[in-house]
């Protein structure tokens, strides 16, 4: 007897579906929870199960099709049935399904029809890498999401900023070619900012339909909207559809940070957010706040041709950076055009005509076409909802294994604070998600978690800075290795920067690593490693490095730290 297939209600409000696409073409054989089709609402994309073993012998609505709820669309049935003689969906009996098999200890058992192992909230690094972990050990999972997969990294920060960044690395290029005997008849060039724009969008947009795709394809159920955890510890979307679930995973992620300065909401003042869309390149740029954001998009403006200012209230800019480091970036920025004020606090913000004037405490008056605010950014408590956190400074506090003061809600990423950066977030969203499904057995450590400035020349740094770790240890060691000394970065050009170790002088244990030059970014994985397994320098020396590279230099910093450097001067005895 052949059985219908319908329009399922995913939600309280769902009044139809669009199917998006069917997986099975008429007379293709099916089995009972085999995917048939995936449909989408304005709440929720799913994939839909066939509850009956057979033959797909009719599909009544195809892909692109918007149908009411309850509304057939298709028929399983045997090869050759009539449709004459049709069971409802409600008269079949589904065949025993094995459930999910989970692995290390068992994870509670799920009574209430339609609900999850675990929810998350946000869709960002942690987010949904902890719901493909969560999904990996067999989980049925749910993640919740307000608007883009990929969070602040992907959407309004390290992607689109990078996007930006490589501009400046082309136009650059452009520069030093008649010093290496390339001569372009024209060097001058103008900004399409709207194709720049553009570009960058496409480069999000394909990112965040991957992580969509993977989610998908690690059968995580998404929602679609704002989710919040009520009293009941149910996650309410839009005020609206309850998700049950064992275990909540918030992962809300952060906000961009206001300043209770007179004048901030003056309409030329952007944030990091606004300013990635900007369809036309300003004149003149003041950039309040020198941290990474507003370091990284200083060049990318100045590089287009945009005066940019950068107001920095600390003495030095990037503050968390080694202060060497700091100082030697302070100097490649000004070399190209930025100009820095340091020690500096910002008293109000004057209109002038439409333009602005940053008003500072001394009196002197920073103008500007633009000014863009970039003081860091907050974790988003949005998904809070009537649950009462233990709250510290604004951040969520989490525990080592990333549960929070309510038993059975991690908050990993952003949201605790701990170290706002994408690829932490990753790794908190993997310990969350194995601590939520195991129990509590997997700790955070982030001791050999780097930090990376996209700028030119590139900065990355691991671990203790030589300030925080005199204060620390006291008797340390130093070894540094400048890349005007290294082959590779002279043939290439990329002579600025150094790498600089710092060593425990008791032990000779690595306590951090400073990398400013070209190629930083890339390095910095290789220190992390040599951190995390608790590397020696005199272990890291006796590896062969191949040569010409940049990597290099961090050898030669590491026997200068020992005084068994050969490619620099005998020091003086």
């Amino acid at each position: 007897m052949a059985t219908e297939i319908i329009m399922p209600k995913t939600g309280l409000d769902m009044t139809e579906g669009e199917i998006v696409s069917w997986r099975k073409n008429e007379g293709d054989p099916v089995q009972a929870g085999e995917v048939l089709l995936e449909i989408m609402t304005d709440k929720t994309s799913m994939e839909l199960e066939a509850e009956a073993s057979g033959v797909l012998l009719k599909i009544t609505h195809q892909a692109g099709e918007t149908v009411p709820i309850a509304e057939v669309i298709g028929y399983i049935g045997e090869a050759g049935e009539s449709l004459e003689t049709v069971r409802t969906k409600d008269e079949v009996v589904p065949e025993k399904q094995e459930g999910p098999k989970h692995e290390g200890a068992p994870l509670p058992l799920v009574h209430l029809e339609g609900s999850y192992h675990l929810c998350v909230i946000g869709g960002g690094p942690a987010g949904y890498v902890a719901a493909i972990r969560a999904a990996q050990l067999g989980a049925k999972v749910a993640i919740v999401e307000k608007a883009e997969f990929g969070g602040t990294c992907l959407n309004k920060g390290c992607i689109p900023t990078k996007t930006f960044l490589r501009n400046a690395e082309i136009l650059d290029g452009v520069e030093q070619a008649a010093a290496r005997g390339i001569n372009f008849a024209d060097t001058s060039f103008t900004v399409d900012m709207k194709k720049l724009v553009t570009y960058k969008d496409g480069v999000v947009k394909k990112l965040t339909g991957g992580v969509y795709s993977l989610l998908k394809s690690n059968g995580v159920e998404v929602f679609r909207g704002v989710g919040k955890i009520n009293r009941d510890k149910d996650v309410v979307v839009d005020g609206k559809d309850i998700i049950k679930a064992d275990k909540i995973i918030l992962a809300g992620g952060s906000k961009v940070g206001r300043l209770p300065i007179p004048g901030i909401d003056h309409p030329a003042v952007l944030t990091s957010d606004d300013i990635l869309s900007l369809q036309e390149r300003p004149e003149s740029l003041v950039v309040i706040g020198g941290g990474v954001i507003g370091v990284e998009m200083a060049e990318a403006l100045v590089s287009l041709g945009t005066k940019v200012t950068i107001i920095e209230m600390a003495d030095h800019i990037i503050p968390a950076l080694d202060k060497e480091v700091s100082q030697t970036l302070r100097a490649e920025l000004e070399k190209r055009g930025v100009k820095i004020l340091t020690g500096a606090g910002i008293e109000k913000i004057e209109d002038r005509s439409g333009k602005l004037a940053a008003i500072l405490k001394d009196g002197t008056a920073i103008e500007g076409d633009k000014a863009l605010l970039s003081i860091g950014r907050v974790p988003d408590l949005e998904g809070v909802g009537e649950i009462e956190f233990e709250i510290e400074r604004g951040r969520i506090k989490v525990d080592k294994f990333m549960e929070t003061s309510v038993k059975g809600i991690y908050a990993p990423g952003d949201i605790n604070g701990l170290k706002m950066l994408a690829h932490t977030a990753f790794r908190m969203g993997e310990v969350a998600a194995e601590n939520a499904l195991r129990g509590n057995e997997r700790e955070l450590n982030m001791l050999s978690a780097p930090s990376v400035v996209y700028t030119r020349p590139e900065v990355a740094t691991v671990g203790l800075t030589e300030d925080q770790a005199r204060e620390k240890y006291g008797d340390i060691r130093v070894g540094k290795f400048p890349f005007a000394a290294n082959g590779r970065a002279l043939a290439s050009g990329e002579t600025a920067g150094f790498v600089k170790v710092i060593l425990d002088n008791k032990y000779g244990e690595i306590l951090g690593i400073h990398i400013i030059g070209a190629m930083a970014a890339e390095m910095i994985s290789q220190a992390s490693l040599i951190m995390e397994m608790e590397g020696t320098a005199e272990e890291v020396i006796d590896t062969i490095y191949g040569h010409p590279t940049y990597s290099e230099a961090l050898y030669e910093a590491l026997a200068d730290a020992l005084g068994v450097a050969i490619h620099l001067p005998a020091k003086k005895k």
